[in-house]
């Protein structure tokens, strides 16, 4: 297997156990308040991360193995999580998105991908070609960047209580 991609599969088989730490058992006063109008909660958050392990990174993928350029990748539906996670526990969220994503990375593991794989394109569907390299970079970064803001929306419900800290504390200031 390629090295960047064994270095990015450390990565993404953390992720939902970093999140199950984060967030497991946790009260909805934690895990259901955004950052105000058009942002999403740490629930939402994770309802997202749930739609890509189910239409993005591995069906893209298979496209640009399978039919490369021939076939565009179907538009992502970055607010579909809205629906599909209404009645639902946060654990429940948890349990899903680790299935998933062991039953995905366990997929792109088995697909024993070489450097001149990863070469191969795609075409998005806002973006145009894509590397199925790019493609997986994205997905691991995109793991990072959610974790990341997870952290952000549920530390601002303090930015008004750590009084003259605030200053340091660059969570709070971006």
């Amino acid at each position: 297997m390629n090295d960047d991609l064994s270095h990015g599969i450390e990565l993404l088989k953390r992720t939902p156990d970093t999140l199950e730490g984060l967030l497991k058992g946790l009260s909805d006063n934690w895990t259901h308040p955004n950052e105000g109008p058009d942002t999403w909660s740490p629930f939402d958050i994770l309802g997202h991360l749930i739609h890509g392990e189910e239409t993005d990174w591995i069906p893209r993928l298979e496209i640009i193995m399978d039919q490369g350029e021939s076939q565009p990748f179907d538009p992502f539906d970055r607010f579909a999580q809205f629906e599909k996670s209404k009645n639902k526990s946060i654990n429940t969220l948890l349990s899903e998105f680790k299935e998933l994503r062991l039953a995905n990375v366990s997929i792109l593991k088995s697909k024993n991908l070489s450097a001149e794989d990863l070469k191969k394109t795609g075409i998005h569907p806002e973006l145009g070609r894509v590397t199925a390299g790019e493609l997986l970079a994205t997905w691991v970064t995109h793991d990072l960047n959610h974790i990341g803001q997870i952290a952000r929306v549920m530390a601002s419900q303090y930015q008004h209580k750590v009084g003259p800290w605030k200053q340091y504390l660059r969570i709070l200031n971006t």
